[in-house]
This record gives C-alpha cells, structure tokens and sequence, in this order.
C-alpha cells in the first residue's frame, strides 16, 4: 500500500515522450515501484538482491497484480530490464466510497478520481471524510495509496478500567468505530478516543483533542 520515492538514475528514468514506461534494471526496484509485465501493473511489496557464494546475482520481487491483488513472485538477474511504470504520486482529499469504489478530489485542479477496493486495500478502513493521502496513478487511474502515519479513532468497547492499572500493565483487547480491533492500555475506557498507526493498527498514545 505504500509509495516509496526510491529512484533510479535519473540517465536511466527519462521517459520517451508519449511513454507511461522505461526500462530500468531490476536491481534498481524498491518497495511501492510499479512495473509492468505482459501488460499488467503490479506495484513491488518488497524486492531482495540475493548475491549467492557461486552463481549470478539475482533480484527477488515479490508483487500484487493492482487489476485483481493477486500476489505473485518473480526472480530476475540484477542486470536484466524491465519495465517500470511512470507514476504519478500527488496528494489527495478522500471524500466518499460508494457501490462504484473510493472517491478521491485532487485539491488542486479539483479533478476526481475513483480508486477500486483492490486498489485501496486494507486502507479503507481508516480513511475519512476530508483526509489528505498521498494517491498514486498511473496514466490517470488510481494504483496505490499512502496513507497519514496516524489516524484518531474512538474506542467503542473493551473491558473496564480496573483502578490501580497503569500503562505498564498487560494490553487488552478493544474494538474501534471503524470496525477494527486493537490492543489498549488497560485504563483505555469505551468513549475514548486514541491515536493509532495505520501500518498495523496498532495503539500509539490517547487523542490530545
């Protein structure tokens, strides 16, 4: 799900113009780069150089396919070409999902873009109304999004406070208003509203609000 800014040589990136890809070595893709083989995209979740004792230098891509989120394997030489797809990353204002997918609004032009489920991921539960994520396209179709680091939510259950429990206690478990569940300190009461990290949902500090 996120975009990283990690890239190649400018000498290898400038595209031909009218091109929406260039080639680049495989040893040059990180996290969050997009390439495209046989005609599909698939955006990397995590690339490795593996340098074996004896044998050629490989690069292993471990990819989702954005059309459907299959997630697929490849195993390339470092030196071999592929295909990197010219992204486009800009920041934009979440404004409703509906039975057609998640609206985005560039802030900008005030142009509106629709992201699909498969493309959104497990994000949609913390995007809200007016949030600024960083939407990644691709010839103008939404291909991946970067969430804010953190997200306020309001804790809608969990086991009461016992008097004398500080942080250092055990966690316990609570549900939050956007239907996921996290780990609170055991003073967290339902009402409460905390600060959580999207990467993993999990709690980072009581809401200052």
């Amino acid at each position: 799900m996120s975009i990283s800014r990690h890239d190649a040589p400018a000498s290898r990136l400038a595209p031909e113009h009218g091109r929406s890809e260039v080639k680049v070595i495989a040893s040059s893709l990180r996290k969050g780069n997009v390439v495209d083989m046989d005609g599909k995209l698939y955006v990397v979740m995590n690339a490795e150089n593996i340098h074996p004792g004896k044998g050629t230098p490989v690069t292993q891509l471990n990819m989702r396919r954005i059309s459907d989120g299959v997630k697929v394997s490849e195993r390339y030489r470092t030196t071999e070409q592929v295909e990197r797809a010219i992204v486009d990353d800009r920041p934009h204002t979440f404004l409703y999902s509906d039975g057609e997918g998640f609206h985005f609004m560039n802030p900008e032009s005030f142009d509106q873009l629709v992201a699909t489920p498969e493309v959104v991921g497990d994000a949609a539960p913390y995007l809200q109304e007016g949030m600024t994520v960083m939407l990644s396209t691709h010839e103008d179709v939404p291909i991946a999004l970067d969430l804010p680091r953190t997200v306020t939510l309001e804790v809608t259950e969990t086991e009461p406070s016992v008097k004398g429990q500080t942080a250092s206690s055990s966690y316990k478990p609570a549900m939050l208003n956007n239907g996921l569940r996290t780990m609170v300190p055991p003073y967290i009461a339902p009402g409460t509203r905390i600060v959580v990290l999207t990467e993993d949902g999990s709690y980072l500090e009581r809401a200052k609000d």
